[in-house]
């Protein structure tokens, strides 16, 4: 299965804990370059720059073989590239947050899952609790409408109400 992620998802599952989920359902996950350099830059919390000096090995960086495509230049840089890589590669899955790239991602026919998606399908398979994994969210500048917390939150407890994986 070849994954690509930006550097959303990324940033916010070290940052909350459960990084170590996404192996579990991708085995390796892809990185632009572009997106290695941005989660190496001063803006990026430390516990995630602390992370990246052990990268594991199911994390790799990849450069793009060619120019990104650039009528992606609407979006960031690191954005632009994770969509460029994917299309690429013909990646089975993009990890992203960022609205307008998961909408430009599923415009192109990309399988796109964010940083909740993750969370959820970890919930699902008895890796975390959904409840401790949104509040930790929250905490920090993520931001998820409380409408759609409440809509994971109310799904995750009919699930474990009806013995549901």
């Amino acid at each position: 299965m070849i994954v690509v992620a930006d550097i959303s998802p990324i940033n916010y599952l070290v940052l909350i804990g459960p990084i170590d989920v996404l192996p579990h359902f991708y085995g390796k996950i892809l990185l632009p370059s572009s997106v290695w350099e941005e989660l190496q830059g001063a803006h990026t919390p430390d516990v995630v720059r602390v992370w990246l000096t052990n990268c594991p090995p199911w994390l790799e960086v990849r450069s793009l073989a060619g120019s990104p495509d650039p009528s992606l230049n609407f979006l960031d840089k690191g954005e632009r590239d994770a969509i460029s890589l994917a299309e690429e590669l013909h990646a089975d899955r993009l990890i992203a947050d960022e609205t307008l790239a998961r909408a430009e991602a599923t415009r192109r026919k990309l399988s796109v899952i964010g940083t909740l998606g993750v969370l959820r399908n970890a919930a699902r398979a008895s890796l975390l609790s959904l409840p401790e994994s949104l509040s930790r969210l929250q905490e920090t500048s993520f931001y998820v409408a409380p409408e759609l917390i409440k809509s994971l939150l109310d799904e995750d407890a009919e699930r474990i109400n009806s013995g549901k994986p």
